[in-house]
């Protein structure tokens, strides 16, 4: 399997999707100048496309007002991927990303001081490898020399693609497409498969557009798929309003799984992502409702995090228990 060691590129600059947010009737703007010019902190948060449960959440914990009542401003931007996002974190464009826990080791060893500070979950959740339903292709080692879509290089599109190659010992070729190239290059036939998160994975399947080959949330092993990341200088600089911000977000985990309010949650997912109802609830039961609502670590999830990305071809990972702080204990807001 080739070794794919340019996990992002620091020099790359992000073709993105910014969406300014104002909290308190006041524009909330990246320059950090305005951070320390306002009453309220500004954390600048960065989710790695628009229709990925980082969003989902994030716009619930915006239109719920959780950050208005933690007394933050928050600034969301809208990557084309996990890796994007994780570069704007490096270049000092973002407090606050959604990546692979895994990113983080890499990270540290290109001198990225960066840690993980929420954990998003144990699972790949609602992802999975998908063809055309009329595709000849029935299994992951029918892959074999075919072209797979992914979002970008050290994505969690990326990390699952590589997976499966190992997994099988198989080889094909991970295309790069930002998020919302895959499902165009699948329909057009551009690709022969492609790794899709959730709830596009739903939307298309119940659409019968695609037919899933693998499951990653049931055949990858558990470990810290994703979190909630922050660079060394936010951690240090302005610790309360990232407990803050982490609050709110993870308030808007807890609104979104709390039985109550399934009707206005499912509502909310088919809003943020402009998805009908059905897909919507599709994607709250198989994903969110599994989502960690702490934000805890353990040290063998991080372990095994790192394991999942050796087998894939990572090297030079600083060690697990550097990549992650527990100094923030999320109070979901409410």
């Amino acid at each position: 399997m080739r070794q794919q060691d340019d996990q992002f590129d620091l020099t790359m600059q992000p073709d993105l999707l910014r969406r300014g947010i104002t909290l308190g009737g006041i524009a909330a703007l990246a320059a950090p100048s305005i951070a320390t010019a306002q009453a309220k902190p500004l954390i600048r948060i960065g989710v790695p496309t628009k229709t990925y449960f980082p969003t989902i959440i994030a716009e619930t914990a915006l239109r719920k007002k959780l950050f208005d009542k933690e007394g933050v401003q928050a600034e969301i931007t809208i990557y084309r991927s996990g890796a994007e996002g994780f570069e704007a974190l490096a270049a000092g464009a973002a407090d606050l990303v959604y990546n692979s826990s895994s990113s983080v080791a890499a990270g540290l060893k290109k001198g990225v001081m960066a840690r993980c500070v929420g954990n998003g979950g144990l699972g790949y959740f609602g992802w999975h490898l998908v063809v055309k339903p009329d595709s000849p292709i029935k299994s992951l080692k029918d892959l074999a020399g075919k072209k797979v879509g992914i979002t970008s290089a050290g994505s969690g599109t990326d990390i699952l693609a590589r997976w499966a190659m190992a997994d099988q010992k198989i080889e094909f070729t991970r295309v790069p497409l930002g998020g919302g190239g895959l499902v165009p290059n699948l329909l057009s036939g551009n690709i022969d498969a492609t790794v899709l998160y959730s709830p596009l994975t739903y939307k298309l399947i119940q659409a019968n557009q695609a037919r899933s080959i693998c499951d990653f949330g049931a055949q990858v092993p558990a470990h810290s798929t994703g979190a909630w990341i922050a660079h060394d200088k936010v951690i240090a600089g302005n610790p309360q309003g990232l407990q803050k911000t982490l609050n709110a977000l993870y308030g808007g985990v807890g609104f979104l799984r709390n039985p109550a309010n399934r009707a206005e949650a499912i509502k909310l997912i088919a809003e943020i992502d402009e998805i009908p109802d059905p897909i919507a609830a599709a994607e709250l039961d198989g994903n969110i409702v599994k989502l960690s609502t702490t934000g805890e670590f353990k040290l063998e999830w991080m372990e095994r995090a790192l394991e999942m990305g050796m087998l894939i071809g990572m090297k030079n990972l600083a060690p697990a228990s550097e990549i992650f702080t527990t100094k923030f204990k999320p109070v979901p807001t409410t």
